[in-house]
């Protein structure tokens, strides 16, 4: 499914396609700066790195903890063996979603690096062309009927292959360039028995960010009808 190698206290996780060319500098910001390869940035919890090399633009993202425990550990995790690290489960999480057909991005590459009992880990996935999420579209505009549809027809679709999300909001999910739509950020994510608990957790989750960005964003073109709109067109595509 994917190719793993030691390289001192790393231990890398590569796509077949990538394996070759990955090197621990591929996990350094600074290296890809020194090369003059970041194509951008997107700053939030933490930065996320755009990089553009040899044709593939991806991103870096560093794993960080958040509430209190971030505050004292910051991005160290106990180490309980490598297939029970967030690293190693969301990267083989998101080679099965790509084998399914799901709209996820290419995982590139991902690095755990142990220190005792402790590990720190990156990942790198493909970069989403022209990506914009539901948030940065409703700061512009309200969608269209046809917009929704797709939006709620895609979370059904994760939801029927039983693709838990543990953080679905509105700016995990990205419209392409050419209007299809991806979903991102797998950290704890899992493959379930569709049940519609989770199913309607996420979707609770869901709305709740709609709500949350509203209070925070003087323009958002939302409104509760929007929302009626969405999780009908979810609920009749749903399985279960």
């Amino acid at each position: 499914m994917f190719n793993q190698q030691t390289i001192n206290e790393h231990i890398i996780l590569s796509h077949p396609e990538h394996s070759a060319e990955i090197s621990l500098n591929w996990f350094d910001n600074e290296y890809w700066q020194q090369q003059g390869k970041i194509v951008g940035a997107k700053k939030g919890r933490a930065t996320a790195w755009f990089f553009c090399h040899n044709g593939l633009t991806a991103v870096l993202r560093h794993y960080w903890r958040g509430g209190l425990v971030g505050k004292v550990l910051s991005d160290q995790y106990v180490f309980f063996g490598l297939e029970k690290t967030r690293v190693y489960q969301e990267f083989s999480l998101m080679m099965k979603l790509c084998e399914l057909g799901l709209n996820v991005p290419k995982p590139i590459a991902a690095k755990i690096s142990q220190a005792g009992l402790i590990y720190r880990g990156d990942i790198i996935t493909q970069a989403v062309a022209g990506a914009q999420s539901v948030l940065d579209i409703l700061k512009q505009r309200p969608f269209s009927a046809q917009e929704l549809i797709n939006v709620a027809h895609t979370i059904a679709d994760f939801h029927n292959h039983g693709v838990y999300h543990a953080d679905l909001n509105i700016n995990n999910i990205l419209f392409d360039e050419t209007g299809e739509i991806y979903i991102i950020d797998f950290d704890r994510g899992e493959l379930k028995l569709p049940a519609s608990n989770w199913q309607q957790a996420n979707m609770t989750r869901l709305a709740r960010s709609f709500h949350k960005e509203q209070g925070r964003n003087q323009v958002m073109h939302w409104q509760t009808t929007d929302w009626q709109q969405l999780h009908t067109a979810y609920q009749s595509t749903l399985k279960i």
